[in-house]
This record gives structure tokens, C-alpha cells and sequence, in this order.
């Protein structure tokens, strides 16, 4: 069956783990494990898929789950080059960067394409499992954009037949087809990089060699009157429309379409007149927000020549700005504004080989020498941004994360706000949860020194900022439950980053239900009765806020008598309190004629009809709405 068939691939790619990629070269390994995090998380779609029982009878979900298991097997497939030993040879790497790279774009957009055609009238789908697929649907569609433009013609030639593979077609047959030798001969260098894309994503794919030659010859002829582009862009080079930070470049120059640009003036990436130029390792200049957004996405060749980098220093080319400014105004050309430095590395360049050696000394024999280092990483990751792009550059996060397990207690409390200060920059985020901090982070927070598990409890809120790591914190054991415990019996500092966590945490639905389960509602309770610290009422209000949205959620916190309290904080709370309080009452009450009573015979209506007259518009329509409900309940 192919739901079960299904389950099996998921639970196969989710078991793999960083040590099974450990004899891969980058960027391969972290592709694989981004992969195989987010296969991860298609495990509860599968098992209600399957529970549905759907699909016996039905074409479109017969269909849809071929294609499902379709794109898991070449997921797998993937993954499976991950377990493969780098190969030697630093020109053969970088080869076999390329195409991997290509294949992982294939597999990610058959992924994203699967889970964008899910027959939702097939299947009773819930809508916690749908917000995980929406979740990673959302993380492979920034992946594609990550790693570039998509050779979608070619992906869907593949796509299509494996289709017709699947429904029973006949494999391709060419009776009269010549050698293989001679037909390559007869192809022209773009057809035969053509025919390069195509046997990768046929290999990854599974397609047999037939079928890949009926592929390269059906495209050749059907682009045959296509114009090709003047200057293609580089194989990983996005060519989606240019993000925020990018479209400066095109918006702020205007030229007159008269106006040649010289060549040397554009970026070889973006193919626009630079504002801000500069020189990478080999000698090549490009615009510094392109160039920069290449290395982000984990590239390390340069993209004109493709040679390895040796460093990623970005030097300023003021020479050729000079010469770009002085062109400018030769043309009557307004010039291009230079971008706002955001953290490159070129400031702090002379500062690498320090890092490094910072870095070494996390992995030393010596406690003291592995505490000192961890404490100075701390620091230096805490004051700039440079710092820490740097940090990350050094694989300073890895180690840190081995630390995180040390005995002695300073040295933890040391690696562990480290993490937290590197997570601040966003593209160390996934960097550390790659690298496996989760788990540990989590049993810091359980059993560090108070320090730690307060610094460990921003780090989660900190990685949870993106959302596809708040369900991967919330899944991972015990982690909710650290943080409810710190919650409860922590420092007042970590309490207030314990509710912090909590409330991001909450945004996604599935972890607001393992909030409650783990006992959050005590402790939140006990915040509401302390009027004399307004800060632990406040985080309390907006987490119930968030949990009062939830079906069973909603009917725990009934249970847990917190009406009470939220109307006494109707009565005598601070402005913005009794605003929330009224949203969390008005939600409870909300189909719920028992909790409605409730709140009339504890005589809300006073505080109410106050509230509705002298409160902010929100808190207004709140208690209106609130008094509406208790009149129609008096009249019954």
C-alpha cells in the first residue's frame, strides 16, 4: 500500500542523523540534514493519511500518494549520497557540489510540488497536521530560492515520466536509435550541459537509461526555437524576483534605455551596475549584498570562475566605485546609494585567524583552556554581528555544541550562552539546530546552573523565532517541560524567559496542547494572583491569550478555575490587563454556556460595561461583545 510505503521512507530518512553524514563534504551534509529534518516532519501527515484508509478506490488519491512516494524515494536517494565518503581531489569536489546541488534542488521542488497537490477531500487531514505541511512546504519553497533558479522544464519532463512509469506506460523504446557515442557527438555544448541536468535529476530519480535518453532528445527539440539568454547566470545563483535587500540595486539606478552599462561596472551575479563593489579571494568583484547572499546559502566557490574560495573576505573595490561614481556623472546618471554595512566580515578580517585558534582551543585536552575559549567565544559572539558570521565561519557552533554536555558547570554556562548570542544572527539559527543543539540545549535546561538554564531558555526562544523550529522544539522530549518547570520554580529572570519561550512555542498549535499536558496552566494561575509584580501578570494574559484559542486548551484552563482571577483583573488590573483579560474571558465563553453562567454570577457585568466605555477599541469590543452574550443568556 502506498501510504504504508510512504511511512516507512519518512521514518527511514527521519532516523538519519548527523553521525551517519559525518564522512560527507559540505555543502552535501547539511543539505541531507535539512532534508531529512523536514521529512521528519511529514510523519503525522503519513499516519493519518493511512488511518484515513483513503486512497482504495479513489484515482486522485491513488494518484496523489504515487507521487508522494515518488518524491520521498528520491528524498531517500539523496540522503543516501550523504553516507558516501567525500571524494579526493579539490576540482572533482567541487564538480560534485555542483551536482548535488542540482539534484538537491530537484528533489526539493518534487517534495513541494507533492505536498501542493494534497487531495484534502480524500483525506480528513487535522488542521495541526495541515499546519505542519503548510510549515514545510514553506521551508522547501525558501530552499529552491536559497540554492536558485529551477530548471523546470527538465523537472517536470522527469516528473512526468515517472507518472506514466507508475500508471502502467510502456518504458521508452528507439528501435533506431544510433550509439550512444555518436548521438552525443551530434548534441552542441549547451545541449550537452543540457543533457548533463537531465541524467542528474534522472539519477536521483531512478529513471533508467532509456528513459533519460527519450528526456535529453524530447527537450533538445522542443527548445530548439527558444533564444537563448545573452548571459546565463550562475547554476545556484537565485533568479526569483531580487528580495528586499537586493531591489535597491535596480530601483534606486535609473538609466535611460539609451545608456550602455560597461561590463566591468555590473555585477556578474545580478547583471546590475554595483553601488557597493567588492573583490572576493579569486580576484573577481561583484555587488556585495550578491555576493554575500551566495555565501549565506552555503556556497564557497566563486560564481564567475568557479574556483574554491580560499577565504570569504569581502574587500572593497573603491578603485572601481570611484570609476562607477565618475561614470555616473559623466551620463547625467543619478549614482547608486552604497548599502548600509549589515555585518559582513571584512571589518573584523584581521581578527579570523584569532578565531580560529579561539576555536581550536573548544576541542582542547585542557578543561581550562576549553573554558577560557568557550567564555572569550561568548563574548566576542555577543558584541557584533561580524563576530559572529565569523564564529559560524570558524564551525565554532559544532563545538560549542559538544560543550554543552561538559561536567563542569561554568564551562556549560559558558557554551550555552555562546549558542544564544550566535543564534541572534539569523543564519546561525538553522546552523545551530543543524548541528544538533536542541537535545542538549534542553538538558541544560533541565539540570544546569540556574544561569544556564535561564541562558538556555532564551536560546530556545531565540531558534524558535523561526517556525520551523518551533515543532521541532516542541516534538523533542522534555524540552516544554524544562521550560515549564523553570517557569515555575526558576529565578525571576528565568521565569520571564521561560514565558518568553512559552509564548513563541504556543504560536504553533500542536505545542499550545503539549503545553498544557505539561503542566503550564499551574504556574500561570499562580502569576495571576500576584498583583505586585504587573510584568508576571502581563506573561501570563498573553499566554493564555495564545492557549485560550485551542479547543482543549480552552477547556483546561476552565477546569483550572482561572475565570475568577481574570475577572478580578477586570476589577482592579492595570489598563492594558484588564484589555486581555476581557480577550481570554470572551474566548472561554465562546460556545460555552457553562462558562458563560460562570461569569455572570461572579458579576462581571460592572467591570464590563466600565471596561466598554472607558477602554481602548479593542478592549471595548471585547466587553461588548462579552455583555451581548450575557444578555441573550439572562433572556433564555
Amino acid at each position: 500500500m502506498a501510504a504504508a510505503a510512504a511511512a516507512e521512507i519518512v521514518r527511514e530518512i527521519a532516523s538519519v542523523g548527523a553521525a551517519d553524514l559525518a564522512a560527507a563534504a559540505e555543502p552535501l551534509r547539511a543539505d541531507c540534514l535539512r532534508l531529512a529534518r523536514k521529512v521528519s516532519l511529514l510523519s503525522h501527515l503519513v499516519a493519518e493519511v493511512a488511518d484515513a484508509g483513503a486512497g482504495a478506490g479513489d484515482a486522485a488519491a491513488e494518484a496523489w500518494l504515487r507521487d508522494l512516494v515518488r518524491a520521498l524515494e528520491a528524498a531517500r536517494r539523496f540522503v543516501a549520497l550523504g553516507r558516501t565518503p567525500a571524494a579526493a581531489g579539490a576540482s572533482d569536489q567541487d564538480a560534485i557540489c555542483k551536482n548535488t546541488g542540482l539534484q538537491f534542488k530537484y528533489v526539493t521542488w518534487q517534495l513541494q510540488a507533492a505536498l501542493a497537490n494534497l487531495p484534502h477531500s480524500c483525506f480528513e487531514i487535522s488542521d495541526e497536521v495541515q499546519e505542519e505541511v503548510d510549515l514545510v512546504r514553506a521551508q522547501l519553497r525558501r530552499e529552491m530560492e536559497k540554492n536558485g533558479g529551477l530548471d523546470v522544464t527538465v523537472f517536470m519532463k522527469v516528473h512526468d515520466i515517472l507518472a506514466q512509469i507508475d500508471n502502467g506506460a510502456p518504458q521508452s523504446q528507439q528501435p533506431h536509435q544510433q550509439p550512444e557515442q555518436p548521438q552525443m557527438e551530434k548534441f552542441s555544448n549547451d545541449d550537452l550541459e543540457l543533457q548533463n541536468v537531465v541524467l542528474l535529476v534522472s539519477e536521483i530519480s531512478g529513471l533508467s537509461k532509456p528513459d533519460m535518453t527519450k528526456i535529453v532528445s524530447d527537450l533538445i527539440q522542443g527548445l530548439e526555437n527558444v533564444e537563448t539568454p545573452e548571459s546565463p547566470k550562475p547554476d545556484n545563483v537565485d533568479r526569483q524576483p531580487p528580495s528586499d535587500e537586493t531591489k535597491g540595486s535596480s530601483e534606486e539606478v535609473k538609466k535611460p534605455d539609451s545608456v550602455a552599462i560597461p561590463e566591468d561596472f555590473r555585477c556578474p551575479i545580478s547583471l546590475e551596475l554595483m553601488r557597493d563593489p567588492v573583490i572576493v579571494s579569486t580576484g573577481q568583484t561583484y555587488e556585495r549584498a550578491f555576493i554575500q547572499r551566495w555565501i549565506d546559502c552555503g556556497n564557497r566557490t566563486c560564481p564567475k570562475t568557479q574556483q574554491k574560495l580560499q577565504n570569504l573576505s569581502l574587500t572593497p573595490n573603491y578603485v572601481l566605485r570611484s570609476l562607477i561614481l565618475q561614470w555616473c556623472e559623466e551620463k547625467g546618471m543619478e549614482p547608486p546609494s552604497r548599502s548600509k554595512s549589515d555585518g559582513s566580515p571584512l571589518e573584523v578580517a584581521g581578527n579570523r585567524l584569532a578565531i580560529e585558534a579561539l576555536v581550536r582551543n573548544l576541542s582542547s585536552s585542557s578543561l581550562d583552556e576549553r573554558k577560557s575559549a568557550a567564555a572569550e567565544i561568548r563574548s566576542l559572539a555577543k558584541k557584533s554581528t561580524d563576530n559572529r558570521i565569523l564564529l559560524a565561519e570558524s564551525s565554532a557552533i559544532p563545538a560549542l555544541v559538544k560543550l554543552l554536555s561538559s561536567k563542569d558547570p561554568k564551562t556549560q554556562e559558558h557554551a550555552v550562552t555562546a549558542l544564544l548570542n550566535l543564534s541572534i544572527y539569523d543564519q546561525n539559527k538553522e546552523l545551530v539546530v543543524v548541528a544538533g543543539a536542541i537535545v542538549p540545549i534542553t538538558q541544560v535546561l533541565r539540570t544546569g546552573s540556574m544561569e544556564a538554564r535561564e541562558n538556555a531558555a532564551a536560546a530556545i526562544f531565540s531558534l524558535s523565532l523561526m517556525d520551523d523550529n518551533k515543532i521541532m522544539i516542541g516534538s523533542t522530549p522534555g524540552a516544554i517541560e524544562a521550560l515549564v518547570e523553570l517557569l515555575q520554580s526558576g529565578s525571576s529572570r528565568g521565569k520571564k524567559d521561560a514565558a518568553t519561550a512559552l509564548f513563541n512555542l504556543c504560536i504553533y498549535q500542536a505545542n499550545k496542547v503539549r503545553a498544557v499536558r505539561a503542566g503550564i496552566l499551574v504556574p500561570l494561575i499562580r502569576m495571576l494572583q500576584d498583583s505586585s509584580r504587573s510584568g508576571a501578570v502581563d506573561e501570563a494574559l498573553t499566554i493564555l491569550s495564545v492557549l485560550a484559542s485551542h479547543h482543549e486548551c480552552k477547556t483546561a484552563i476552565s477546569k483550572a478555575h482561572a475565570i475568577p482571577f481574570l475577572i478580578d483583573l477586570l476589577r482592579s488590573g492595570q489598563a492594558r490587563n484588564r484589555e486581555n483579560a476581557a480577550a481570554i474571558i470572551l474566548a472561554l465563553c465562546k460556545r460555552d454556556a457553562e462558562n458563560l453562567a460562570c461569569v455572570g454570577r461572579l458579576g462581571a457585568q460592572i467591570p464590563l460595561a466600565e471596561l466598554a466605555k472607558t477602554g481602548t477599541d479593542r478592549a471595548k469590543r471585547k466587553a461588548t461583545s462579552l455583555l451581548e452574550h450575557l444578555s441573550k443568556l439572562q433572556v433564555l
